[in-house]
């Protein structure tokens, strides 16, 4: 029992040592930790194996000397008396009990410890943990999905089943609560009562459950039904230490309502169970939050006919480029205006999986250039890793950036390199311009190479569900779709920024995302695409 204990501490202390970060902004990387687990839980088998064969020796050594002493115990003398138990009595308390003491000493654990030593390091720590529980929360918002979706699985597009238990709800609850974000709280709080209710075993306590759901319905300014989830409380827990005090002043603050609203009484508390729609969920600092995110469900796009009827598709030779003479590009009309193609065929899978090879070992935290200092920040509104790779790095990279130049008719000399990002749990990157407007002169003035004046997006996986590219302005949405690239400009050929072109790309709920985008800069394209007469031209 004191080695089991031992191992436990050592083994809490081990997941609780500092690590690398923000390991669920990228699903990329985490598939590694897949395997890591897998290596884990077959040291920890062998462990247990170990284990097994020395409580069986020790078993068998017990069973063996119960017999033995169950008979020299009812007559020491007779059975002393025959030479050879004299013999082995002295020899079992002189060797053989000092041998069994030894192997009762031995610990099987060193072999599972140093496993987890070894990879402890890339563990995720605290923050990945809350960042995914965050990532859940965020694909709650964005795709109307209710908190038994998630604990029962119940995911368009998925091929492997996954279950929340009680604890595992609490736990979503009680991060959110902590955050003072009690709309969320509330959700998966209710979400962990009604399992528990069902007949649900968990090791939270039920009073745990209520006391955090009902001070958070009372944040959500819901009195009746405060005191009602408080009165739950109080009958499962009298001597509680908060509930009793929370019933008296949340009653106090029922009748002082009602008073000033000249009712002598309350209205019965609604009955019906807590879901996305009972309270309204805050504001926040998006003002185009709805659009967008009705957008990513596939809800508001506004194709309509006659759009349709001005939408085309094409084979693309870059003005009789040499290169694509031979074979032409696919490209089709996703949008009339402003305009954006789709290329179809852009990238192989062999090129595909070269290029994740090179990035993979690259990959960080994704960035977003301060509109103030223009230098590459981390923010709570991108959430993937991406890497960046030069020509220079594989034939595969300067074969795709030239394959760009042609196609578009741009140069890619004054390009930024090509990012690769690969998005994580509930992945995402919030409305936001590629170019720089003119409140913020310096965002690529360390680039020397001018305004982003075009986008070049490959996507280089399907996504499952979720991860739409959309433009809330005016209402397009366009799909990952594995080899095939989106282009659009993102300035007037004046020069002038194009504000329709604000877009985002949705949080990915059901896959993993990859992109790679090629950002084509002003400089270098004054005779390739030369200015137009009017702002808007």
């Amino acid at each position: 029992m004191a080695a089991f204990l031992a191992l436990t501490l050592l083994t809490l202390s081990i997941f609780s040592s500092p690590t690398q970060a923000e390991i669920f902004t990228s699903i990329g990387q985490m598939t590694d930790l897949i395997f890591t687990e897998r290596e884990l839980v077959k040291s920890l088998k062998e462990y247990i194996e170990a284990e097994e064969l020395k409580l069986e020796a020790v078993k068998s050594w017990a069973n063996k000397l119960d017999t033995l002493t169950h008979a020299s115990t009812s007559d020491p003398e007779g059975f002393l008396a025959h030479p050879v138990n004299a013999y082995k009595l002295m020899k079992r308390l002189n060797t053989e009990w000092s041998e069994l003491e030894s192997l009762v000493l031995q610990d099987p654990s060193d072999g599972f410890i140093s496993n987890m030593s070894v990879h402890r390091q890339y563990f995720p720590d605290e923050e990945d943990e809350k960042g995914a529980a965050k990532a859940l929360m965020r694909l709650q918002d964005t795709y109307k999905l209710d908190s038994e979706s998630f604990s029962k699985g119940k995911l368009p597009g998925v091929r492997y089943n996954a279950l929340l238990t009680v604890d595992d709800c609490f736990d979503m609850g009680k991060l959110a609560y902590n955050e003072n974000d009690y709309y969320h709280a509330v959700l998966w709080m209710q979400q962990a009562l009604r399992q528990m209710d069902s007949g649900e075993d968990a090791k939270t306590p039920k009073a745990d459950i209520l006391d955090y759901l009902s001070y958070s319905v009372y944040q959500m300014g819901d009195l009746p039904r405060a005191i009602e989830l408080t009165r739950r409380l109080v009958a499962i827990d009298p001597s509680h230490q908060r509930a009793g005090g929370n019933l008296r002043y949340f009653e106090r603050m029922l009748s002082k309502e009602l008073r000033d609203m000249g009712r002598s009484q309350q209205e019965l508390t609604d009955e019906r169970p807590i879901q996305l729609d009972t309270y309204e969920r805050p504001k926040d600092y998006l003002p185009e939050r709805e659009v967008y995110e009705a957008l990513c469900r596939g809800e508001g796009i506004k194709m309509t006919v006659k759009r349709r009827s001005r939408l085309f598709c094409r084979y693309q030779d870059g003005n009789r480029n040499p290169r694509l003479l031979l074979k032409p590009m696919k490209e089709e009309d996703e949008w009339d205006s402003p305009h954006i193609v789709r290329f179809l065929e852009a990238l192989s899978d062999e090129e595909i999986e070269k290029i994740k090879e090179l990035a993979k070992p690259k990959l960080a935290r994704a960035t977003v250039r301060d509109p103030k200092t223009g230098i590459l920040t981390v923010a709570n509104y991108r959430v993937s890793k991406s890497a960046w790779l030069e020509g220079e790095d594989d034939p595969v990279i300067a074969r795709v950036n030239q394959r760009i130049e042609d196609i578009t008719g741009l140069t890619v000399d004054t390009a930024e390199l090509l990012q690769v990002a690969n998005y994580g749990v509930g992945g995402q990157y919030e409305p936001h311009y590629d170019f720089s407007r003119k409140d913020e002169p310096d965002a690529f003035k360390t680039l020397g190479t001018g305004n982003r004046v075009a986008t070049f997006l490959n996507y280089m996986s399907d996504v499952e569900a979720g991860g739409a590219t959309v433009f809330p302005d005016f209402g397009a949405a366009i799909w990952p779709r594995k080899g095939t690239a989106v282009f659009w400009y993102n300035l007037f050929k004046s020069g002038e920024g194009d504000y329709r072109t604000r877009h985002a790309a949705c949080p990915v709920l059901v896959g993993s995302k990859w992109v790679s985008n090629k950002w084509i800069h002003e400089r270098g394209q004054e005779f390739r695409r030369p200015c137009g007469l009017t702002e808007v031209d």
